[in-house]
């Protein structure tokens, strides 16, 4: 893919025939006869020379368009060709069982081991983004030295692999390796795995780690305790004719384009309609999002400078991370990714491409592979911080990038392979890239280096896996499509600050106004009204249908309706009643707060309870309790006793011991429209019993459906029985769909929660 200067073939020379020996007579003899002026004699005499001519114009002239073309993809193509018919790409015959082990025997780290590294070239002293990351605790450093590198570079905690100690390692790729690049962290790669990795962070020596805790951003177990298990979403696979996406825009920055996206598709700027939803363990690239200075190209880095000012652009570190599905690609690079073991095979750098070039090429190489074992690549929120030196960005070095990416990308979606073993596929691709003209016949042979080379230092290469991309793709149900609308962030474009924020939170609003807009919300005060039921309407009335406030106190003047909190549900089926056109009902205590925006994935029609939240939905032994418990324990098994059958199949189902009291706090739960009849039902069931909320609803829920059909959007609800003694204000996160205990008694506590609030719903600035 590189741009060279590849030889045209010569055109052949005309053969000149002899010229009679009256001819050269008569050139001799400057007073001969005259020749005819007759043209067709004229121009039978000279065909020849007018032959040569007529050649050489259309050759300097097929030279020169083809040079000048805009079409310079084509160019490549014609000179590629030309190449391959002078010289053909071999392919490496490798004996894969013959590798023999290589052992470190010359490094003073021959007997270390970690499973955690991060590897990074050097060129110049420690800056302090390296003196932060060998600080992070369970990372071992590893800097790899070139040609450029001081001779007494140093860094206590980290381990330099100077040229010298390099070549006395004994891989076979460093008969390919150039001294004066980065892309020598091949050796680095090797040197890891060799010395027991099981995680490498690619970085460079600019980043700055954010909170210095690479766990906090990345998923670097994917496996057993530590792993987080939890449905990430995806990007939608519906149209077949997409094959690369802008990942930037999912983090909120919509004109800003990743170095390696193809031009042509800079200009797609739209959000994803919606997503799928899988679940992780098989992110085995991650790509982490840059802040500060993102990973851009030299054409995005020239035409949004107005000066000299460094550009500082922000991701939205809140925007969930986000899987590309099989026949999706995004640009990879060498400064800011993990590599988790089975694609350790990935981190190959190639030699014959210009830098800007290699990385971005290696990623949309092993993103391809990667489908070969199932695995994908994950893109995640800013991980690190790079600051911008306003240097010149070389656009020499990119020609490549700019020319042929697409034209790759659409090569690696229809490359097939009926090789049977993953390392066999590698090299076969590599040697059909070369063929292409993507890279040359050096990264052929340097592939075979590498995959002999991991073999030696002990790599296990994973096992194949079936793909999917021929076969129909499964039409997306209404139900597994899951909504995420990203943020838009100020930008840069064209040295003008984009505006548009405002416009893009009204139309968050009126997106959640219209998923809520048709259910009420019932919420039970327990404080002072006076202070709070009219700021109570202005946050949550924007969003439902309506607000109904119960209180000790009834209030007229604040439309606030009587209503006590130890039999509350006896005061819901006559709302019910006043708004039978409603969705649905969502009951909610004051000292609850609800973070709406993370509530649109819910099921509408499903219960919604606290029943999978620590501490607020327990069982505790009816005997051996207060008298209370075994009151209230009567009177459940007295109204379960009068319950239809179905009711009662229910309960059972999900109570197995009749011994045992089930008790929710049922401070924040939503009954369906379908389910409100039930519930009314329930509550004549109970009548005159004095049975309290935290019993009576629990045993409401599991009568009217299974626990396991209750929609979970809850189950991340940040829950404590007392909030923290210190700072309160810690407690809350925008993230949580709600968070208990918050309490709001004044006016003053009003703009303190909106303030909070406005994190993940910005236009509630406006209310103070």
């Amino acid at each position: 893919m590189l741009v060279q200067d590849r030889t045209l073939p010569k055109s052949p020379k005309p053969q000149i025939r002899s010229l009679p020996t009256t001819t050269l007579h008569h050139h001799q003899n400057r007073f001969s006869e005259s020749k005819s002026l007759d043209f067709s004699t004229w121009f039978s005499d000279n065909l020849y020379k007018i032959s040569t001519i007529v050649v050489f114009i259309v050759t300097v002239a097929i030279f020169f368009f083809l040079y000048n073309s805009t079409d310079t993809a084509s160019f490549l193509r014609f000179q590629s060709q030309s190449t391959q018919s002078l010289k053909s790409v071999t392919l490496p015959k490798i004996n894969w069982n013959s590798i023999r082990p290589v052992a470190d025997t010359s490094s003073p780290y021959s007997n270390f081991r970690s499973e955690k590294w991060v590897v990074v070239s050097v060129s110049g002293y420690p800056t302090d983004a390296l003196r932060a990351m060998v600080k992070m605790r369970g990372w071992q450093v590893l800097a790899i030295g070139n040609s450029r590198t001081p001779k007494d570079w140093n860094l206590k905690g980290a381990i330099f692999l100077s040229l010298d100690m390099q070549a006395n390692l004994g891989f076979r790729v460093l008969d390919y390796l150039p001294y004066n690049s980065y892309v020598r962290k091949a050796v680095g790669y090797l040197f890891a795995i060799q010395h027991g990795a099981k995680k490498i962070f690619d970085a460079d020596d600019r980043g700055e780690v954010i909170d210095g805790d690479l766990g906090k951003h990345f998923d670097v177990e994917l496996v057993g305790e530590g792993a987080r298990q939890e449905p990430i979403l995806q990007y939608n696979h519906e149209n077949p004719n997409r094959t690369v996406v802008n990942p930037y825009i999912h983090f909120g920055q919509r004109s800003v384009w990743p170095r390696g996206l193809p031009l042509e598709d800079v200009g797609e700027i739209g959000h994803e309609e919606y997503y799928t939803e899988i679940f992780g363990g098989r992110q085995f690239i991650q790509q982490g999002i840059s802040n500060g200075l993102p990973d851009v190209d030299s054409v995005f880095y020239f035409t949004r400078k107005a000066s000299l000012e460094a550009f500082d652009i922000r991701f939205d570190e809140h925007a969930p991370k986000v899987l590309l599905p099989q026949g999706i690609m995004v640009p990879v690079n060498s400064f800011n990714t993990i590599y988790h073991s089975p694609a350790f095979w990935a981190l190959m750098l190639p030699v014959s491409v210009s830098t800007m070039a290699s990385d971005v090429l290696r990623g949309y190489w092993g993103q391809r592979l990667l489908w070969e074992i199932g695995g994908y690549v994950a893109v995640y929120p800013p991980t690190v911080h790079r600051y911008d030196k306003i240097e010149a960005y070389p656009f020499s070095e990119e020609k490549d990038l700019h020319v042929n990416v697409g034209r790759l990308i659409k090569f690696l979606v229809l490359w097939r392979s009926n090789k049977h073993r993953l390392f066999e596929k590698i090299l076969e691709l590599s040697f059909a890239m070369a063929e292409e003209g993507f890279w040359t016949e050096k990264d052929v042979k340097f592939t075979a280096a590498w995959l002999q080379d991991l073999l030696s230092v002990g790599y296990q290469q994973p096992r194949l896996m079936s793909l999917e991309l021929d076969r129909p793709r499964a039409n997306i149900g209404h139900g597994d499509r899951k909504e995420f609308v990203p943020r838009k962030l100020p930008s840069v474009h064209l040295a003008v600050e984009e505006t548009g924020t405002v416009n893009y939170e009204i139309g968050n609003l009126i997106r959640w106004r219209k998923n809520f807009g048709n259910i009420v919300l019932i919420m039970f005060c327990s404080g002072p009204v006076e202070r709070t039921a009219l700021e109570w309407r202005l946050l949550y009335g924007r969003i439902f249908k309506t607000v109904v406030i119960l209180s000790p106190q009834k209030n007229s003047d604040l439309y606030v309706e009587e209503g006590q909190l130890e039999q509350v549900y006896k005061h819901l089926p006559k709302i019910f009643d006043r708004y039978t056109s409603a969705e649905g009902f969502l009951f909610l205590e004051d000292d609850t707060i609800l973070n709406y925006w993370n509530l649109l994935q819910a099921e509408k029609t499903k219960l919604w309870i606290t029943d999978k939240v620590l501490k607020s939905w327990t069982t505790v032994s009816a005997s051996g309790n207060s008298d209370w418990y075994s009151q209230q324990a009567d009177m459940v098994k007295k109204v379960v006793d009068t319950m239809p059958v179905h009711f009662q199949v229910n309960y059972k189902d999900a109570i197995k011991n009749d011994q045992s009291l089930t008790l929710c706090s049922s401070e924040i739960f939503y009954v369906p429209r379908r389910l409100v009849a039930d519930f009314v039902d329930l509550v004549n069931l109970v009548g005159n019993l004095e049975m309290h909320y935290k019993v009576a609803i629990p045993m409401f829920f599991v009568s009217m459906d299974s626990p396991q059909n209750f929609d979970s959007v809850l189950s991340t609800m940040i829950y404590k029985r007392k909030p923290p003694s210190t700072n309160s204000s810690t407690l809350y996160s925008a993230q949580a769909p709600a968070v208990h205990p918050w309490n709001v008694s004044s006016e003053q506590d009003f703009i303190k929660l909106i303030r909070r609030m406005a994190e993940g719903d910005p236009l509630l600035m406006e209310l103070v």
